[in-house]
């Protein structure tokens, strides 16, 4: 079948796999199109490292032959992916987004890159991380800084970066992030993109991380139909994670097509005191109203007295990738970015007390958090408190707390805490700026109830959708 240029648009992921089926476009198609798309913008944004082009190309025409045949690998048969280049991946660089990496490629692929091959999925190239992960925004020395697809001056946010830019900028239909303090809700608000960190567990991650208490791996995608069915596909037990939950007893997939329950929604302008941008604050406050107009929900607004957890988490952050990463990297230290190289010697400053002190303040905000879904089924706030700074950045000029050993968390302080307690938490946009930029609400439910966060999702998606607009370099 001969490529017809007009068809080379972005499907979803749902699109993409309907289509295919259907023949009305081909796995050939579809990788066609990421390649094209990312040889056109990904020079200015930085979120593709390694593309595997022909092979990408190659399989394609496979996969092609097949569907045309009638058979089929799986729901993602021919679908071309992002990989956030954290996951290990057989026989393909792993970088880590770190210059002591650029050597490494392992010998066997994560349990979420194993499951995405299963279901027919293409990996189309490795996308850019921050060093290791570690920081909130999109600086990177391996990958060049990423940049916003809104507005290239611009961060991304982090740490997966690479993952949010590609879908946003309709380079890929889905991509794979991992989140260990916002990293996929981060990119994914900056982005105007759908991102839900899962209950901690929910998707297996590996190799073991010395924060494996935060860490978890999912995708970004551009709707939250395409984030279920990859909840469908990705989640499930795997003996290399100890950490990891049993299957689902449900469809994620078919649950965003029930009728909504009448729901208790707790709404928390703010946490912690913080400042929140006038702009996001309008957006997120529009959107509640909506919500509370026309889905069965009963909204009560909360300013809730918990503590910020941010030294908590900021010890075990740093504690745990500091020390693991520091003895690793002890001859190395000239290579890394700045501020991961004062993460390692900040490390040095905390002790076994400490650091068990922290477990055990993060047991005690995790019983605050999850006694407040007694009363509530879900929480509502903005996903961040402020808009993109400077792709160039790791705060926003003038931010309160930049000397800190983690930065980012002073910006973040709405992401982190939820990793602390494993709870399940979305990015979706909900509006957007005078001057164009995407605005995050975070939804956060109790543990294990990811069903029901992506249920609420979907039919706010379906009241205000998003996926229409573009950002305009896409549109010039």
């Amino acid at each position: 079948m001969k490529t017809d240029q007009k068809q080379l648009h972005m499907p979803t992921v749902i699109e993409a796999a309907a289509g295919i089926r259907d023949g009305r476009m081909t796995p050939l198609h579809v990788v066609e199109a990421s390649l094209s798309s990312i040889k056109a913008h990904n020079s200015t944004l930085n979120a593709f490292g390694d593309v595997y082009a022909d092979t990408a190309l190659e399989q394609a025409r496979t996969l092609t032959e097949e569907s045309e045949a009638g058979l089929y690998r799986g729901p993602l048969h021919g679908i071309p992916f992002g990989i956030k280049d954290l996951f290990s991946t057989a026989g393909l660089r792993t970088t880590k987004g770190s210059l002591t990496g650029l050597d490494n490629v392992p010998v066997q692929d994560a349990p979420i890159i194993r499951r995405l091959k299963e279901a027919g999925a293409i990996i189309l190239g490795k996308t850019a991380t921050t060093e290791f992960g570690w920081t909130g925004a999109s600086t990177s020395r391996v990958f060049g800084n990423g940049r916003n697809p809104w507005n290239p001056q611009l961060t991304s946010g982090g740490s997966s970066s690479g993952s949010a830019i590609a879908v946003a900028a309709r380079m890929v239909p889905a991509s794979l992030g991992s989140d260990g303090g916002g990293s996929v809700r981060i990119p994914g608000a900056f982005c105007g993109a759908f991102a839900l960190k899962g209950s901690l567990g929910r998707i297996p991650t590996w190799p073991w991380s010395a924060t494996e208490m935060l860490s978890h791996a999912g995708p970004i995608t551009r709707t939250v139909r395409d984030s279920a069915l990859l909840f469908d596909i990705l989640s499930g037990p795997d003996p290399l994670d100890h950490q990891a939950l049993p299957a689902p007893t449900e469809s994620y997939l078919a649950r965003c097509d029930q009728p909504l329950r009448a729901l208790r929604i707790g709404y928390c302008p703010t946490l912690f005191e913080t400042p929140v941008d006038p702009v996001i604050a309008s957006a997120v406050e529009a959107a509640v109203q909506n919500m509370a107009r026309a889905l069965p929900v009963k909204v009560t607004t909360l300013t809730l007295d918990w503590q910020d957890p941010l030294s908590t988490f900021e010890t075990l952050w740093v504690g745990g990738r500091g020390v693991a990463y520091g003895k690793a990297l002890v001859n190395q230290m000239d290579l890394l970015d700045p501020g991961f190289a004062d993460l390692i010697k900040r490390s040095a400053e905390y002790d076994l007390p400490g650091y068990l002190s922290a477990v055990q303040q993060r047991a005690a905000f995790a019983n605050q958090v999850h006694a407040l879904f007694d009363d509530f089924d879900l929480l509502l706030m903005p996903t961040l408190p402020i808009l993109p700074f400077s792709a160039d950045g790791v705060a926003p000029e003038g931010y309160v707390g930049q000397d800190g050993a983690v930065p980012w968390a002073r910006w973040t302080p709405f992401t982190y805490p939820f990793n602390i307690t494993g709870n399940p938490a979305a990015s979706m946009p909900c509006g957007f700026s005078p001057s164009g930029l995407p605005i995050g609400l975070q939804v956060v439910g109790p543990r294990f109830a990811d069903a029901e966060v992506l249920q609420f999702c979907a039919a706010f998606e379906a009241l205000a959708p998003w996926d229409q607009h573009l950002p305009r370099l896409l549109t010039q």
